[in-house]
């Protein structure tokens, strides 16, 4: 058996790649357009993830239905986590683009953000846990994820 990718509905396309190409990083690797059922499908990779121009898995698929549809909270969906080089590097600079850092990393491990639909996405440090820094240390959550 072998992952191949998990995919998300989204209520607003651009938004959505805005979050997850812009500001996470991943790469868009492949776009399939079905007029016939009335959505897109969007494939990405982290860059880690893409070889010589050539996904691999895991990538997140998301899925834009043309026609409007209620998603609820999107909290059945549960996370999507994504190992980061430097977690307060990372959460910094979300936060610096207006993104909610919702489970701040004060281990200097774990961080959890959502995306614009509001999808959990876990940031989890590279090798060991930094060591507890500020702001991180004494921020509260926010919200859930």
């Amino acid at each position: 058996m072998h992952f191949l990718h998990s995919m998300i509905r989204v209520r607003d396309l651009d938004a959505a790649l805005t979050f997850f190409c812009t500001h996470l990083g991943l790469k868009e690797v492949r776009r399939v357009d079905v007029p016939a059922g009335r959505f897109t499908l969007v494939f990405l990779g982290a860059p880690a993830d893409i070889k010589d121009g050539s996904e691999t898995s895991p990538l997140v698929e998301l899925t834009y239905n043309w026609d409007p549809e209620d998603y609820g909270t999107a909290r059945n969906f549960g996370h999507l986590a994504f190992e980061v080089d430097d977690i307060y590097a990372t959460c910094a600079r979300l936060a610096a683009a207006g993104i909610t850092i919702n489970r701040p990393p004060r281990d200097g491990r774990m961080a959890f953000v959502r995306s614009p639909d509001l999808i959990s996405v876990e940031l989890l440090q590279k090798g060991a846990a930094l060591a507890p820094a500020e702001p991180w240390t004494s921020m509260p959550n926010t919200g859930v994820w």
